[in-house]
């Protein structure tokens, strides 16, 4: 069976996991900390970064990797689209939005999850290319109720884990809400996904629960 290594607050632990639950693939969850530090883990992630996968074919990092390799798998299940071009639109939307929307918003996240200051020029650098960048983004996604259309896809998962993430990050560190601001009413796109997607809800409700976890711990710490 496959193990899934990570935490629960991890927005790309819970796109390979709802990769799995949506597509109903066998799995176990391991819980894995981070800094990983230990050489035994590191031989499985070799940059210290979660998710990884165990499997009998050996070892696998990082997310996009784990779920083509989910996809190849399984092709019973269709992760992706079968029409090659739409395969490609939403491996399109999810780039988008995990390289040009979260990767960049994550510059704030040091501030947002232990209050390391963020410098003001990385704060306007962020929210400069995060205007710029949704814009870009809008060009391709439709919300139509999902962002490739009437279909739930690979993209939404994304959406899904990334969106709601970067909306706290802007509005925690930057005190402005830009996914909201970018005209993307994110909270009634998460609402659709959780009340249709019952993966959605399990990971909401792991997510809750794993972020009370560590609240608790700092408060003790």
């Amino acid at each position: 069976m496959i193990q899934l290594h990570g935490i629960a607050f991890s927005n790309y632990y819970n796109k390979v996991k709802f990769v799995l639950l949506e597509h109903g693939i066998a799995f176990e969850e391991v819980r894995v900390m981070l800094p990983i530090t230990d050489e035994a883990t590191l031989a499985c992630s070799p940059i210290g970064k979660v998710p990884f996968i165990r499997t009998e074919e050996g070892d696998l990092s990082e997310s996009q990797a784990i779920v083509e390799y989910l996809a190849a798998r399984y092709p019973e299940k269709g992760i992706f689209p079968a029409d090659p071009f739409e395969a490609a639109k939403v491996r399109q939307l999810a780039a988008v939005l995990e390289l040009h929307l979260e990767l960049v918003a994550r510059e704030l996240y040091p501030q947002m999850l232990i209050g390391r200051m963020t410098s003001e020029e990385t704060r306007t650098r962020v929210e400069r290319t995060l205007a710029r960048n949704f814009e870009g983004f809008k060009r391709i996604a439709k919300f139509a109720p999902y962002l490739r259309g009437e279909t739930f896809t690979l993209a939404d998962i994304c959406g899904y884990a990334s969106l709601p993430l970067i909306a706290l990050a802007t509005k925690t560190v930057l005190g402005r809400d830009l996914v909201q601001e970018a005209g993307i009413d994110w909270k009634s796109y998460v609402k659709r996904i959780e009340e249709t997607h019952p993966a959605a809800q399990r990971i909401a409700a792991d997510r809750k629960a794993e972020t009370a976890a560590l609240t608790s711990a700092a408060k003790r710490a």
